[in-house]
């Protein structure tokens, strides 16, 4: 498959991406403003307080990232959210406050961030701020903590015990440096400087406890140590939704949408569409694409009579000549359009193809030799009580009078006639052949209208007889293997193959001369009209001797 016309029929289906691409960004669009608005607000706090520490060391820092995670695990607890809850008397269950919250450390720091979301801007402020304080009054450093209560209550005992003890010591110290000024001898020398180092090393051993113990009382370089270093601060504009995102990613995937199902449709659908298809599939010449004919009746399917100047009969016309080109030396007088299955057109075909000969000074003769499904009478409202069954069964009888006049000059038509049980053995039959003489002597255009190929084995029998055989497709209804078989048929039995025709072709398909009118033209400006008139005219002017040719 050519990847270039490939993607050329998916771009075919640029409405369906147009509508997909609207409604799921509409819909998006309108969800979205829907949905409450929802705020997002942080606080952060900070756990422990190395950042004091003159040389903090790295198993300092590991120490407080653990313990930062073990506080997100901790905030999002039952206890925690429970406790705010009950302090700030909102009406939900801790697990409806955790959808609502986010408690994660910042890697590498010190840092603990508690997120809320919540409808309301202030609410969202609220919670956050009271989650980060019950997590502080509930860790081991918290001054309400029940345990540390009772402890700091004996550390403080223990402060005013060495307070006390410090003081007697420095005043001890006094004194005695009071005496070792006055003392003379070495012996009292000695024994007071001995004294006075005692007291200097006790008095150090003592404050260094009492520090430590201070230290604990107040939180000190605990790594266990929670503060607020940033409040939630009131938020302006709400996280959720973000309408813009929204409508861009919903538009985005209708788009994406739309064209996986134009994908998957142009990939599954094996139909002929194109004519680059028809005569890649086919391997035959591709004598003409004919774009679809409007109306509801047989008659309406006849273009060249009610629009003969119309990009529909130019394209017949082209046909036509092309079958001409295709036997400059030994042209194809006797043709039957064919098809490989049912509602492909080759009846319309077979029809306007035989009127646009007649059009070009050709004594034309169309036979319905679809003896199972007959529609050439039909086509031109013509009685089918006697046709082609009837002079195969009657050796005496004479072409001449079963051909019916038309509207159309240098036309005429045998219908089918009543349809016989075994249609096959009627046209393979001899007295099938001596028809064919008798309608060589009097026509210069033979078109017969055949049974589909592949249903019966009624066109492989006549494409035997005939001078050349012409293939109809329809676009976008034909199937490339059906085609291959029909082809394949022809090609078994030795037929003449002139080549195919596309039917039903939209413009961009292929078709010819959509660029002079519409497809759905029903008259040509008076202008142009009039110049196709003339040319249509001087086409018409042929020696009367060339009545063997097509055109």
């Amino acid at each position: 498959m050519d990847l270039g016309d490939y993607l050329k029929r998916v771009l075919k289906w640029w409405w369906l991406f147009v509508l997909s691409t609207g409604l799921a960004a509409g819909v998006s669009y309108y969800v979205s403003n829907r949905q409450p608005r929802i705020y997002q607000t942080t606080a952060t706090l900070l756990v422990g307080q190395i950042i004091q520490k003159e040389n903090p060391t790295g198993q300092d820092f590991l120490t407080i990232e653990r313990l930062a995670e073990s506080y997100a695990q901790i905030a999002v607890r039952q206890p925690v959210l429970q406790a705010a809850i009950d302090n700030l008397g909102l009406r939900m269950g801790w697990q409806g406050l955790k959808r609502r919250t986010n408690a994660y450390p910042v890697a590498r720091t010190q840092l603990l961030g508690i997120t809320v979301q919540d409808t309301s801007p202030e609410r969202a402020v609220a919670i956050a701020d009271e989650i980060a304080r019950q997590l502080i009054s509930q860790s081991p450093t918290s001054p309400q903590n029940e345990n540390r209560a009772e402890r700091n209550d004996f550390i403080q005992s223990q402060l005013d015990g060495l307070e006390g003890r410090i003081q007697r010591a420095e005043d001890r110290l006094t004194e005695l440096r009071v005496q070792l000024d006055a003392a003379f001898s070495a012996r009292e020398i000695q024994d007071v400087q001995t004294e006075i180092s005692g007291l200097e090393s006790l008095i150090s051993s003592w404050q260094a406890n009492y520090a430590d113990l201070s230290a604990f009382l107040e939180g000190g370089n605990s790594p266990n140590y929670l503060s607020i270093i940033e409040p939630a601060q009131l938020p302006s504009r709400p996280v959720s939704p973000n309408v813009q995102l929204n409508v861009a990613l919903a538009a985005a995937a209708g788009f994406a949408l739309a064209l996986g199902a134009a994908l998957l449709v142009e990939y599954i659908d094996d139909t002929i569409k194109t004519v680059k298809d028809l005569e890649r599939v086919s391997g035959q010449v591709v004598l003409g694409s004919v774009s679809r004919i409007r109306g509801k009746d047989y008659q309406d399917k006849l273009a060249l009579a009610h629009t003969p100047f119309s990009s529909v009969g130019e394209a017949y016309r082209l046909v036509r000549t092309n079958i001409q080109f295709m036997g400059v030396d030994d042209p194809a007088r006797f043709l039957m359009v064919t098809s490989a299955n049912l509602g492909e057109g080759k009846s319309t075909t077979a029809a306007n193809l035989a009127i646009v000969m007649a059009q070009a000074e050709l004594k034309t003769i169309l036979i319905d030799g679809d003896l199972r499904k007959p529609s050439i009478h039909r086509i031109f409202m013509l009685p089918n009580s006697e046709g082609l069954t009837d002079l195969i069964r009657m050796p005496d009888a004479s072409v001449r009078e079963q051909l019916k006049n038309t509207e159309y000059e240098n036309l005429q038509v045998i219908t089918s006639g009543p349809l016989p049980p075994n249609s096959a053995e009627l046209l393979g039959s001899k007295r099938m052949t001596a028809i064919l003489k008798e309608l060589d002597e009097i026509a210069d255009a033979v078109i017969f209208d055949s049974p589909p190929l592949l249903a019966v084995t009624d066109a492989v029998i006549l494409s035997r007889r005939v001078d050349g055989v012409v293939l109809v497709a329809s676009a976008r209804h034909t199937r490339r293997d059906t085609l291959k078989q029909a082809v394949n048929r022809l090609r078994q039995v030795e037929a003449n193959v002139l080549g195919c025709i596309l039917n039903q072709a939209n413009s961009e398909d292929g078709g010819y001369y959509y660029g002079y009118y519409s497809s759905g033209d029903k008259t040509a400006p008076a202008g142009r009209l009039k110049r196709f008139w003339r040319g249509f005219k001087r086409q018409r002017r042929f020696p009367s001797g060339n009545r063997r040719t097509l055109l």
